[in-house]
């Protein structure tokens, strides 16, 4: 349940990202607080996360995984640019965080 959570948490705080910066900087400001709201629930159950998957491990999923769909979401739906070089680099992080998991005692 806990990496349910924690997946879950990453998806919100990518439309968390996705909301601020439609915000513009809180020039719309309903944007922004939305953002914040969400931003505040993917802290709350990431809090819950930390109490059964170490928070190394629960930090460097949280992390990579949110890097790395908020730099596609951002290449969908924001136009920007994702050169191969930033690819891999994103896939440099998911390898990270997937080892560190996998090294890591789960107790």
């Amino acid at each position: 349940m806990p990496w349910v959570i924690l997946s879950i948490c990453v998806v919100i705080e990518v439309a968390a990202a996705m909301l601020l910066t439609r915000s513009e900087g809180f020039a719309k400001p309903l944007y922004g607080a939305i953002s914040l709201v969400l931003f505040g629930v993917c802290f709350l159950g990431l809090s819950h996360v930390v109490t059964r998957i170490p928070v190394g491990v629960a930090y460097a999923v949280w992390a990579g995984a949110g890097v790395a769909l908020v730099c596609i979401a951002g290449w969908i739906f924001l136009r920007q640019p994702l050169t191969a070089i930033q690819l891999i680099c994103v896939a440099m992080i998911a390898v990270g965080a997937v080892g560190l998991n996998l090294s890591t005692d789960p107790t």
